[in-house]
């Protein structure tokens, strides 16, 4: 998601995508000190948006 797409959506949509996007994080990083994933820039994308989420959820409280 852009960040006008994250302006549109609630604090409790926020929320709820935030902890959504922080569960699918932890298991990419369960999983890649398993074995290594296919594709290890999805960590960094997810931390990303995390981070994304965080800033709009401060922003709008």
């Amino acid at each position: 998601m852009k960040k006008e797409d994250l302006k549109g959506l609630t604090v409790e949509q926020l929320r709820t995508e935030l902890s959504a996007e922080q569960n699918q994080l932890l298991k990419l990083k369960f999983a890649h000190a398993v074995s290594p994933i296919e594709n290890p820039m999805r960590i960094r994308e997810s931390r990303k948006r995390v981070a994304r989420l965080n800033t709009e959820l401060t922003a709008k409280s």
